[in-house]
């Protein structure tokens, strides 16, 4: 009889072994994400002409003039990017880089199938960030003990 508690323990105990992992899980994704948006940022800004002209006659933004959606998306993608790399406001980069995925999807009617499920992919990447990323690598979690040292919060 004492052999099921003891085994139920081990497993129990080995469950939670995964859990040790989540800061490399959470800097990877981040690295990784941080990396798809911060090439399309550079794509962007190394040929604004080209740009400009995807804006204006291929993407089709709804509320924005061409050139302030262009301009928008290239500042998101490079800075939200440069933020989820440090970690730092991760949750605020993770969210705007979730609505200019979503925007990209819809301004851009000819997307094939391969390149929804990528924009899907990276949805879901990015809601992983949103709502369960609480890192102890990134500049977040060292302002919050700072914080919470320096001023008792």
């Amino acid at each position: 009889m004492k052999a099921i508690p003891c085994l139920a323990r081990l497993y129990y105990r080995a469950s939670h072994w995964p859990e040790y992992l989540s800061p490399v899980f959470d800097l990877a994704l981040r690295l990784y994400l941080a990396n798809v948006f911060f090439k399309s940022g550079l794509t962007k800004v190394s040929n604004w002409d080209s740009t400009l002209y995807l804006f204006n006659d291929v993407y089709h933004v709804p509320l924005l003039p061409p050139e302030v959606a262009a301009t928008m998306a290239a500042s998101a993608e490079l800075g939200l990017s440069a933020l989820l790399v440090f970690g730092l406001f991760g949750r605020f980069a993770a969210a705007g880089l979730f609505i200019l995925n979503i925007v990209a999807v819809i301004s851009y009617a000819d997307l094939s199938e391969a390149g929804i499920n990528q924009h899907i992919s990276w949805g879901i990447l990015l809601a992983v960030l949103l709502i369960l990323s609480r890192s102890y690598w990134s500049m977040d979690a060292w302002l919050e003990r700072y914080l919470r040292i320096a001023y008792k919060v």
